[in-house]
Formats: C-alpha cells, structure tokens, sequence
C-alpha cells in the first residue's frame, strides 16, 4: 500500500502546482501509461502518399504499408486541399482495401440466371470487348441524310467517375472519341 506522501507526489495536480502547468496542457498531464503509448504508424517500413478514392474532392491520404500490407491511412497534412483532416468515408478507406467483404473475382451474373458466376479477368475483358464492338457497329452512323459525313455511334456512351484523375480521364476520351462516340461526360461536370 502506498503512503501518503507518495500519493501525494503522484497526485496530478500536486505535479502541475509543482511545475507551473496549473492548466495541465503540459508534460504533468502525462501518466506513466499515457507516456509508453506509441503511434499505430510508428512502426510502419513506408509511407505513401495518394488520395482518396471516393468523392471528387481529392483530399491527401498518407498510406503506411508495414510487411507489404497497409497498416494504416491517414489525411495528409501537406494537402492543401484537405490538410490532413479526412470525411468518415475517407477515413474508413482501409476497410475498401483490407475489408473481408471485398471481391477479388469478376462476378458475372447471365441474364435471367438466379446467381453469379466467377469469371476470369481475361473473359470479362473479351466480353467487354465483344460487346463495345457490337454496340459501335449497331449504333454506326456513317452519314446523315443529306450525305454529310458523321463517323459517329450512338450505340454507346462514356461517364467518367470523379475519383479518376487527369490522366485516366483523358485517356478514357480520347478511347471514346476514337470509337466514335459523342456521348461522353464526367460525373465532376454533372
């Protein structure tokens, strides 16, 4: 059992009194316990800097990757856009990476079928591709009425998603515009 003026000397305000930090804002308002505590990202090998994948915002993540796995995702404070402060959405992106309920397979669901089916990566992408093919030549329109040239389809549409940046954006129109359609838009736009 500890005697009185040990409990005393421990006492945190006896120690803020003591130390001229009447307010506790210093060094006394840490306890033993509160001083071994370390940082979950201490003991990350890396930090990556990216942003965050959910609205069209931008906001700065730092990405610590331990034993090649995220182990943590935090606001950057560099940001100028966020400055290290993150949404709940943004601060929930490990769970989009790292959560047991993410899929790794393509699901293909047939039509009029009752339940998905995994494909391969390699298949969907066919199928995918078949499908652009088909929708370009039914909706070709080689030329209007009067003999103008056109060179366009209808047959398909391009909305980009807000999360791409510049680059995947751009890439993406120029895709588009090259199989000729002119249905193509951003969802930042909208």
């Amino acid at each position: 059992m500890m005697n009185v003026p040990e409990m005393v000397r421990r006492w945190p305000v006896w120690r803020q009194l003591r130390e001229g930090d009447a307010r506790g804002l210093g060094l006394t308002a840490r306890s033993a316990h509160s001083g071994a505590l370390r940082a979950r990202t201490e003991a990350a090998e890396r930090v990556v800097p990216s942003v965050c994948p959910y609205c069209a915002v931008g906001c700065g993540q730092r990405i610590f990757v331990k034993d090649g796995r995220i182990a943590a995702i935090e606001g950057d404070p560099a940001s100028p856009i966020s400055r290290g402060r993150l949404c709940p959405k943004g601060a929930a992106t490990h769970g989009l990476v790292a959560g047991p309920a993410r899929e790794y397979k393509v699901k293909y669901r047939r039509p009029h079928a009752r339940g998905w089916e995994d494909l391969s990566l390699d298949r969907a992408m066919e199928m995918i591709a078949d499908r652009v093919i088909a929708a370009r030549a039914w909706g070709w329109q080689d030329r209007d009425d009067d003999g103008h040239p056109l060179r366009r389809t209808l047959g398909f549409g391009g909305l980009g998603g807000a999360t791409l940046d510049n680059e995947e954006n751009y890439l993406i129109k120029k895709l588009f515009t090259a199989l000729g359609a002119i249905q193509i838009e951003n969802q930042a736009r909208i």
